[in-house]
């Protein structure tokens, strides 16, 4: 893989526009795999990130990762950058994919401030109640100039408007490099393109950490593809993964400040924060969230059971969205379903009747999705360790011994 950075011309914002070329080696290919497995399958070979303002500088590290959080997919053997990269990124990229990288020649990189890469979901919005002096990094997806756009029901200019709504002058960043992928759909080719704006700007910004909104469930239990399995060694997000490890080496660690409590917890803080008016989890409607898709139905279940209210929803059991919940466990994103069941009024009335009959979960078996677990707080890098931790102790509670044994044996019964 070859790639090729060229700057010039400036977007509707008024900010420097970044061009990516990259060209496959004979031994790359047009279908590969991201870290948590999906299939991609690969429509064209560049995309821009246009950000707000010029910057004075960008690291070589920072340009480097930025393009590998999108061509690692179809990365084979290795990967040639426009600028020599420091050798701590280069060993990253080779001990965390087995990709030669080069050429190597550049210094590292430091930064010391934590910025968020804010989604402007509940557990973004959670993690910008946590760190209230943070800078928000908003990501907005913008058409591609030679891809066709067939998906124009997802409205990334909602949330671009809500983010600027926030009160907490956001960096709004433009990038149509979702549309490199032809198949399943247009999206991030690896989780961590989301992160491409924040990484061109993290000498602008002197960005040290970049705070995501993972929680527990996508970093301790796996996420939707890692049905029912404990991952304290999770590709994506485990500070001692192939990822962690490459955005320590440019200088940008990554930060879990929510990484140990659960959706419902997210839920309660965002909630109950200054920006609950801008949370938003689907962008298929313009007033708010469309509430027939199955995002809405899983937040409304975790929103109802935080607030101890019947679910509100005009989704059936004949629904396809609903379907899976008719079926036997195991669920994706099982804990919250148990959660939500538990404390729902009337469940047995509503779409996960079914569910909650095969999981028979209670208040008590759920206690411990209430509580943070504390390994997550000792992962966070140490400049933020403490805020996290007091934020921690003080609103949330840390799971007992007991309790702490539900994340680690989760999957094993």
């Amino acid at each position: 893989m070859r790639i090729a950075w060229e700057t010039g011309g400036s977007g509707g914002s008024g900010g420097k526009v970044w061009h990516l070329t990259f060209r496959l080696d004979a031994e790359d290919a047009i279908t590969g795999h991201c870290s948590d497995g999906q299939a991609l399958k690969l429509a064209t070979n560049s995309f821009r990130v246009e950000l707000p303002r010029a910057p004075r500088e960008i690291h070589p590290d920072l340009l480097a990762l930025a393009a590998w959080t999108v061509v690692a997919p179809w990365t084979r053997r290795r990967i040639a950058f426009d600028r020599p990269v420091s050798p701590e990124l280069a060993e990253a990229i080779e001990t965390g994919w087995g990709i030669e990288a080069g050429p190597v020649g550049g210094a590292p990189r430091s930064g010391s401030r934590p910025a968020i890469s804010y989604s402007g979901g509940a557990d973004s919005v959670a993690v910008a109640a946590m760190l209230p002096d943070a800078p928000l990094v908003h990501f907005q997806r913008v058409p591609h100039p030679r891809v066709p756009n067939r998906w124009t029901h997802y409205r990334s200019d909602v949330l671009a408007r809500l983010a600027a709504e926030t009160g907490r002058e956001p960096v709004i960043v433009r990038s149509d490099l979702e549309f490199t992928i032809a198949e399943p759909r247009p999206g991030y080719p690896e989780h961590h393109a989301v992160a491409a704006g924040a990484l061109l700007l993290a000498d602008e910004l002197d960005l040290g950490g970049l705070a995501f909104g993972y929680e527990l469930g996508s970093r301790w239990l796996g996420g939707d593809r890692y049905l029912l399995r404990y991952t304290p060694d999770n590709p994506m997000w485990s500070a001692h993964g192939a990822w962690g490890r490459a955005f320590a080496a440019a200088g940008l660690h990554i930060v879990l400040p929510v990484g140990g409590v659960s959706e419902a917890v997210t839920m309660r803080l965002a909630l109950g924060s200054s920006l609950r008016e801008q949370v938003r989890w689907c962008l298929r409607g313009t007033d708010g969230p469309c509430g027939t898709c199955g995002k809405c139905l899983y937040k409304e279940l975790i929103q109802a059971a935080v607030e101890r209210r019947p679910l509100r929803t005009t989704v059936t059991a004949d629904r396809g969205v609903a379907r899976k919940w008719q079926q036997p466990p195991p669920y994706g994103g099982q804990e919250m379903i148990e959660y939500g069941c538990a404390r729902v009024p009337g469940i047995e009335e509503t779409v996960f009747a079914t569910a909650a009959g095969f999981l028979q979960a209670t208040e008590a078996s759920t206690a411990w999705l209430e509580r943070c677990y504390p390994p997550a707080v000792e992962e966070v890098p140490e400049p933020w360790r403490k805020q996290v931790h007091d934020f921690m102790a003080t609103e949330i509670g840390f799971m007992s011994e007991d309790e702490a044994r539900r994340v680690e044996t989760w999957g094993l019964s």
